[in-house]
């Protein structure tokens, strides 16, 4: 569970058409990712406020190790597999390919009706549906850097919404501890300082509560909130808007029975 760093930065502030299942227009093994029916987000719209006299922040602005809301998968992907950084992809299923779950349902639908029912051909049968209608995205993608143990997970919308960033979730081994000495609990209490430090010198002081920047009062706004160890930069109106843009077009193209009365 994440735990909201409030305390200590008060310290530091003080101081497509329908295609053949087994038409594959190209080569594309899908026992070699990680293939997932996209979930609900872990995130709820609680309220966000302004603090007193505070402005609202263009968090759109902001970046985690250079990566934005808004910026589309292969940008990201340029950004990390094909330059050198100080982050890297992670050894197994750095990349994470989703298909929508009312699509997945439509597809599974047209898969029997063709008469394929055995589980690992109904499998292929879908994901090779939802590959060649574009159905099929990549929906997550996962950096680690081995030497300070960070990590950076990217979200990315459907490509309903053209596949971009709508989530950043940055963690780091702060809050860790490896024993229950007194000398541990003071390397830890400084490495958090030191963590919470470096945050107000790239994002500012927080203009809500003492853990969140905000661009509006509107939770479905860009926002970006740090716990111990931990960045959570998000945009939560345009998943939302992803998922919904989803379920009503899977509702429009069901592929139901030519029913006649």
């Amino acid at each position: 569970m994440r735990i909201r760093l409030g305390f200590f930065l008060a310290m530091l502030l003080s101081t497509a058409g329908i295609i053949p299942a087994w038409a594959a227009t190209d080569e594309f093994d899908f026992s070699n990712f990680a293939i997932t029916e996209s979930g609900d987000a872990d995130l709820n719209a609680s309220s966000v406020s302004l603090n007193p006299g505070a402005e609202p922040i263009t968090v759109n602005n902001f970046d985690i190790a250079g990566i934005m809301l808004g910026m589309s998968f292969d940008d990201v992907e340029t950004l990390f597999f094909k330059a050198k950084g100080l982050y890297s992809p992670r050894k197994s299923d750095s990349i994470i390919y989703s298909i929508q779950k009312e699509w997945k349902y439509n597809l599974d639908y047209e898969c029997r009706q063709q008469g394929i029912v055995i589980p690992d051909e109904l499998e292929q049968c879908v994901n090779t549906l939802a590959k060649n209608r574009g159905l099929l995205y990549a929906s997550e993608l996962h950096l680690e850097r081995e030497n300070t143990g960070e990590t950076i997970v990217v979200y990315f919308t459907s490509n309903a919404d053209d596949n971009v960033v709508w989530r950043v979730l940055y963690n780091n081994d702060v809050n860790e501890i490896e024993g229950d000495h007194e000398k541990f609990a003071d390397q830890r209490e400084k490495k958090i300082l030191a963590f919470w430090q470096g945050v107000l010198d790239k994002y500012g002081a927080p203009n809500s509560g003492t853990d969140k920047w905000i661009s509006t009062n509107n939770a479905y706004d860009p926002m970006m909130t740090a716990y111990y160890g931990s960045l959570d930069l998000v945009d939560m109106g345009r998943y939302t808007s992803d998922v919904a843009q989803n379920i009503q077009a899977a509702r429009e193209n069901f592929q139901a029975k030519p029913y006649a009365f």
